[in-house]
C-alpha cells in the first residue's frame, strides 16, 4: 500500500541523507572506510538484490493487500534503509557531486552542507511520496495475471541490479 511504500522510501531517503552528510561534511575517515569496504558492501548488496529479485520473480500476487500493522511499518523502513546502505556507489556519487559544488572541501561550509543534505532527504522522500501515491492509485488496474507478470519483470530487473553489483567487482 501507499503507507508501506512511502515508509520504505523514507528508509532509502534516510540512507541517502546519511551518505550525503558523510560526503557533504567532509567526513573523510568514515568515507574512506566505507569506500575501503565497498567489496563487501557490493557482495552483500548484490546478494540481497538477487535474493529479493528471485523471491519476487517466483512469488504469487496476493489476493488482498497485506495489512500495515505493528512491526511491518518499522520493518519496511529499516529493510530499505539497510539495503540502501549496502550501495557504496551512493557515497561515491555524493562525494563527487558535492566536490563539484565545492561542498566539503572547507570547514566553514557546514550550513551549505546541511542545506544540501536536507535537500537530498527532501527530494528523495518527495520522490517516494509521488511514487507510492501513483502506485496506490494505479493498483486497481492490475488483476492477478498482470500482477504475476509485473512480479516476474520486477524480479528480473532486481536480479539484474544484483548482477551489476557483482559485475562491478570485476572492474
Amino acid at each position: 500500500g501507499r503507507i508501506i511504500g512511502f515508509l520504505s522510501g523514507l528508509g532509502a531517503a534516510t540512507a541517502d541523507a546519511w551518505y550525503g552528510a558523510i560526503a557533504g561534511f567532509g567526513l573523510t575517515f568514515l568515507s574512506n572506510f566505507l569506500i575501503g569496504q565497498q567489496t563487501w558492501l557490493r557482495l552483500i548488496g548484490g546478494g540481497l538484490l538477487c535474493i529479493i529479485g528471485a523471491r519476487t520473480f517466483v512469488s504469487k500476487p496476493a489476493e488482498r493487500g497485506a495489512s500495515a500493522e505493528g512491526n511491518s511499518l518499522w520493518s519496511a523502513y529499516l529493510s530499505t534503509f539497510f539495503l540502501t546502505l549496502t550501495n557504496p556507489m551512493t557515497i561515491l556519487f555524493f562525494a563527487a557531486a558535492f566536490a563539484g559544488l565545492g561542498v566539503g572541501s572547507a570547514g566553514d561550509h557546514y550550513v551549505s552542507a546541511a542545506i544540501l543534505v536536507l535537500g537530498v532527504f527532501t527530494g528523495s522522500a518527495l520522490w517516494w511520496l509521488i511514487l507510492s501515491g501513483f502506485t496506490g492509485l494505479l493498483r486497481g488496474m492490475f488483476n492477478f495475471r498482470r500482477l504475476q507478470w509485473l512480479n516476474r519483470i520486477s524480479g528480473l530487473i532486481i536480479i539484474g541490479f544484483g548482477l551489476v553489483a557483482f559485475w562491478s567487482l570485476l572492474g
